[in-house]
């Protein structure tokens, strides 16, 4: 899960209407939904981290920091669940990055190196937004799976990466380089691309640097692995992990 930075609030005040905030969010952070990662060109919403039709929480509907990107699937997973912010890992306060692993099957798993209290936490977050989902196998006349949840849309950004990694191998230039960077901003799935590149830094040093908003004080200047913990960043309950 893609840690990131929104950046401080565009304006001085709540927004009246949260919607209006789409897009700052959008342009600082780009067109991703904030948990499963994948782009979402069309009906991406301003995701409340803490939901506001409960009403412990209304004050921050219109408030900058309790604000993210979410799908519909992950937004509807998610619903009107309370979200304690102690109780999970989130990607504008923790190093999301260092939190999962992505597997080619479309998993995804909680690093095995994580403390138990942590390990609990990103469990949770799977969970909140319903990734720890299984797939859900429709096949076509021909036999072949569409891919139609998220799970299956993994799998095939995986294999795009794959395929991009194998063409880079080929032709290992600047040019193919960027060629690379731009499909994966086309697919979206950061934390896939990062896992299929994890033995080509200075790709990964682009993906870092290309995808808008990831916080970037999460991974370290040579292999560009995660690392952890995240930095405080001024907000309540950063930096669990």
């Amino acid at each position: 899960m893609r840690p990131v930075n929104r950046g401080a609030s565009p304006q001085d005040d709540d927004f009246d209407d949260y919607r209006d905030a789409f897009p700052e969010l959008a342009s600082r952070l780009g067109f991703y939904c904030s948990y499963c990662e994948r782009r979402i060109a069309t009906n991406l919403a301003v995701e409340h981290i803490q939901p506001k039709k409960l009403p412990q929480y209304e004050h921050l509907e219109g408030r900058w920091e309790n604000f993210l990107l979410g799908c519909v699937n992950c937004n509807s997973t998610k619903g009107k669940k309370d979200v304690v912010l102690d109780s999970f890992l989130l990607p504008d306060r923790d190093n999301t990055a260092f939190a999962y692993a992505y597997r080619e099957d479309g998993d995804i798993e909680v690093n095995p190196v994580l403390p138990e209290e942590s390990a609990a936490l990103a469990a949770s977050t799977l969970e909140l937004v319903g990734l720890d989902k299984p797939i859900s196998e429709v096949e076509d006349e021909n036999g072949q799976i569409v891919a139609i949840d998220r799970v299956a849309q993994r799998m095939e950004a995986w294999l795009i990466a794959q395929d991009s990694k194998l063409d880079l191998e080929d032709q290992p230039t600047d040019g193919m380089r960027r060629q690379v960077a731009r499909t994966a901003l086309a697919q979206g799935h950061f934390s896939i691309w990062m896992t299929v590149f994890a033995d080509n830094p200075k790709m990964r040093r682009l993906l870092v640097r290309e995808f808008p908003g990831t916080a970037t004080e999460c991974f370290d200047e040579v292999t560009l692995t995660p690392v952890t913990p995240r930095p405080e960043n001024g907000l309540e309950a950063a930096g669990k992990v």
